[in-house]
């Protein structure tokens, strides 16, 4: 077994673990149609490990915060994001609604899948992407271990000032 099959069968177990704790089924894994559906609809394709996520784990629904977004709702957070005022980059999907308005989101260019924090609230375009994780393996080994900002348990929680880096691609993406 590889690392990215451990990692997903990691999340596996935490995401079915979770949905046993709060009595409801973990969403069914898409297909691969499914998900060459939605890359066609977005016009770019899902980094590998992503699209395990949906294929082997299930359709949103688990992981940080509110979990990772159905990817039928993701690929329409994206093209509504687009469509909206804002400046959304291009192939960067919203994967999680941390609440407030604000998104983690792969950039599905990146080799490693970067995954970054879009958070409208200071009102300026400029200041509202940093980098979350430099990877989405990192991210969601951050959950898994609990050392990630977004978790309770983790030193970075709440009374922590959190100061993530600026996303130095944002300029040159929209």
């Amino acid at each position: 077994m590889n690392e990215t099959e451990q990692l997903l069968e990691q999340v596996a177990d935490r995401a079915r673990t979770s949905a046993r704790a709060q009595g409801k089924p973990l969403p069914t894994p898409l297909g691969a149609g499914e998900i060459a559906r939605a890359e066609g609809i977005l016009g770019f394709a899902l980094p590998p490990l992503l699209a395990g996520l949906y294929t082997g784990v299930g359709d949103g629904g688990f992981g940080p915060e509110r979990g990772l977004l159905p990817l039928r709702q993701a690929v329409g957070a994206y093209a509504a994001q687009r469509a909206s005022g804002w400046r959304w980059p291009e192939a960067v999907l919203p994967v999680a609604d941390l609440g407030c308005a604000m998104y983690a989101c792969v950039d599905c260019r990146s080799e490693t899948a970067q995954v970054l924090l879009f958070d409208p609230n200071p009102g300026e375009p400029d200041l509202a992407w940093s980098v979350d994780a430099p990877g989405l393996a990192c991210w969601l080994r951050g959950w898994l271990d609990g050392t990630a900002w977004f978790c309770e348990e983790s030193a970075l929680g709440e009374d922590h000032d959190l100061e993530l880096a600026p996303w130095a691609e944002f300029r040159s993406r929209i």
